[in-house]
């Protein structure tokens, strides 16, 4: 939270055992709102009006939020919590202080403690009265990083940003591993990557990314490996440059955007084939969505519009025209058998280009998860 709204260095933020608060001082709320949707392991907040704990103070508040919210014919509660038990009333009888106060000046109201249409909320605490009127939704999941860190195989399709976002969701924090193999890829190509990489830090500040130089390797599969495996080996050396990373970098498992059966490498026989070069956790967040299901998260990410940008990666170079739907694991491995894999793997790992990206763009953060939650 505290790196969404860096910008605003006149809000404070205040973590508790049951509540976080942000105290504005004078900016605006519309923008911190907005800053504060992406962010995972938010359920819910509100804007609030703090007022010193005085019963005709807090009358006065209520009222003013209650009627802002008001519709004719509409009903209301107060809803009390007494986190200072100092407070001259319980929550009784703040309930009732308050209700009738509000009942006596708006005309058309009435109370309906089971299904309100306005709820006021009072929180009575130490440090002051807090009221409110407004829930909104947050992103739901996890703080991203409450997982571990995990690496993310990030290509320039539509999937591998899906697949990061849902990860980061359930507090996983997320590193990119992008496979750059000029100059068969242009620079265009990585940049795409970069893009998207930026997108998903809107929801952890920042994220850092490594560029793995693939030329080598792949030129060595094309000349070396039948054609019909070159893609099936093609995946394994990019799992084991990323299991290695993952090692040099502490991380706990690695992401991908594997859907089951879109592609001819996402079949289970050939997913067994390719997860066989590590025993590391491999999570497939999107592995059971079908294309709609993953495009929809995409542009409501606003990450679609970059990945379907024509630029060719290393998924999509080099692929033969009929590849191995079911590979058979003893074929691939006498095959890779005849080449020094593991040096080239690390030469590769040695050379790679590691930068942190930092949020896309943090002064226009918009709304695009309301129809996610």
């Amino acid at each position: 939270m505290k790196r969404a709204i860096g910008d605003f260095p006149e809000v404070k933020v205040f973590g508790e055992r049951d509540r976080m608060y942000l105290l504005l001082n004078g900016a605006d709320d519309q923008v911190i709102l907005e800053r504060l949707r992406p962010i995972f392991g938010i359920q819910s907040f509100s804007p609030a009006v703090r007022v010193p704990q005085d019963l005709e103070e807090m009358k006065q508040a209520g009222l003013s939020l209650v009627r802002a919210m008001h519709e004719a014919g509409g009903s209301f509660k107060v809803n009390a919590r007494r986190a200072d038990r100092s407070f001259e009333l319980d929550t009784n009888g703040i309930n009732h202080e308050l209700g009738g106060y509000i009942l006596q000046n708006i005309d058309d109201l009435h109370v309906n403690v089971k299904k309100p249409d306005v709820k006021l909320l009072v929180d009575v605490r130490s440090e002051g009265v807090f009221l409110s009127c407004q829930t909104i939704q947050g992103a739901g999941g996890l703080p991203v990083g409450s997982s571990g860190r995990a690496m993310l195989m990030l290509s320039g399709g539509i999937d591998s940003p899906v697949a990061g976002y849902l990860a980061m969701k359930r507090g996983v924090e997320i590193e990119a591993v992008h496979f750059h193999s000029p100059p068969y890829t242009s620079e265009r190509a990585r940049q795409k990557a970069v893009d998207l990489a930026g997108k998903l830090a809107k929801y952890s500040g920042q994220v850092k990314m490594h560029v793995v130089p693939f030329t080598a390797i792949q030129e060595m599969i094309k000349k070396q490996i039948p054609e019909g495996f070159t893609m099936t080996v093609t995946r394994r050396m990019m799992l084991r440059v990323t299991d290695e990373l993952r090692k040099r970098h502490e991380g706990l498992a690695i992401v991908n955007g594997e859907s089951l059966g879109q592609v001819a490498s996402q079949t289970l026989e050939s997913m067994l084939a390719i997860n066989a070069v590590t025993g590391t956790p491999i999570i497939r967040p999107v592995v059971s969505m079908d294309k709609n299901e993953i495009i929809e998260i995409a542009q409501a990410i606003d990450t679609y519009d970059i990945s379907v940008q024509p630029f060719e990666d290393c998924c999509t170079i080099f692929t033969p025209p009929s590849p191995k739907t079911r590979p058979k694991l003893e074929k691939v491995e006498r095959y890779e058998s005849f080449i020094d894999f593991e040096a080239m793997v690390q030469e590769a790992v040695n050379m790679t280009e590691t930068f942190s990206v930092e949020v896309a763009d943090l002064n226009k953060v918009q709304d695009e998860f309301s129809d996610l939650f």
